[in-house]
């Protein structure tokens, strides 16, 4: 026993003290287009936070209960996206990620707390952000949708508001995945460009159609992005979001390829 004590010392002591403290990304589906990311560090984004979506029956509680989110990411100013974002800011302090156009309207007329963004946060098209002391990379992908924002006591016939273009994020986490959310979106060809600058480990793709790609369509942008693994998201929130995981696991059998489907259930967080 002896013997191997020392060993045993000297082996630990070969893995880097990195590998040590990490944990595992978590990923978090709140129904719809709202996801939770857990870094392995412990940092917090939170991706289109519509909580309270009517496909998750805990959404006041799991909004009652966020207490930490470091950053919210919103891909653009639809209702369904922009969700509970400004009440979780004020209450946490998080930052916005979002174009620069977004951030804006959101500021005037969604009640995100202006002093919560900034240069740091905001991008556009074609860059990439460095954040959380080089916990996170995030990257804005374009999208083919449109962007309003609407003042959440406003009607939506006459308090409507331009809230820039529509996007998607690639999320690189340090020590663990890259995820890509695209947003709402249809499927474009220059999809194929996303993993020409490193490999995608999970796409969350939007398959409702009506107003997204539907699930032909966006099995057609899996085999262009060629993730490791595909989330569905972004169907069955409303009747008209009539795609389902059943006929996008069709689609995507017909195409071939070698990304993963996992179908997760509202509320599951997922270890990456």
């Amino acid at each position: 026993m002896k013997f191997f004590r020392p060993l045993f010392v000297f082996l630990l002591l070969q893995i880097p003290l990195s590998a040590i403290a990490s944990g595992q990304a978590e990923l978090t589906w709140y129904g719809h287009a709202a996801f939770k990311l857990t870094t392995p560090a412990g940092k917090v984004l939170l991706i289109d936070p519509w909580l309270t979506n009517p496909a998750n029956q805990n959404g006041k509680d799991d909004l009652a209960k966020l207490e930490k989110a470091d950053l919210i990411l919103i891909t653009h100013g639809h209702f369904d996206h922009v969700g509970n974002s400004a009440e979780i800011a004020r209450k946490t302090g998080a930052r916005l990620v979002s174009t620069f156009d977004l951030g804006k309207a959101i500021a005037q007329y969604g009640g995100y707390p202006e002093k919560q963004m900034g240069f740091d946060t905001m991008g556009n098209f074609g860059g990439e952000l460095t954040l959380l002391d080089g916990e996170v990379k995030i990257a804005f992908i374009p999208a083919i949708h449109s962007s309003t924002v609407m003042a959440p006591d406003g009607s939506a016939d006459k308090d409507i508001h331009d809230g820039g273009n529509p996007g998607g994020f690639l999320i690189t986490v340090k020590n663990g995945p890259t995820i890509y959310h695209t947003g709402d979106t249809d499927v474009f060809n220059d999809m194929t460009l996303i993993r020409q600058f490193g490999k995608v480990d999970v796409m969350l793709a939007c398959i409702g159609g009506h107003f997204t790609m539907g699930p032909e369509r966006a099995a057609e942008a899996v085999r262009l992005v060629k993730p490791g693994m595909v989330v569905p998201m972004h169907f069955g929130t409303f009747p008209v979001l009539d795609g389902t995981v059943g006929n996008f696991a069709k689609a995507l059998k017909k195409l071939g390829g070698k990304s993963r489907l996992h179908e997760m259930k509202v509320g599951e967080t997922l270890k990456l």
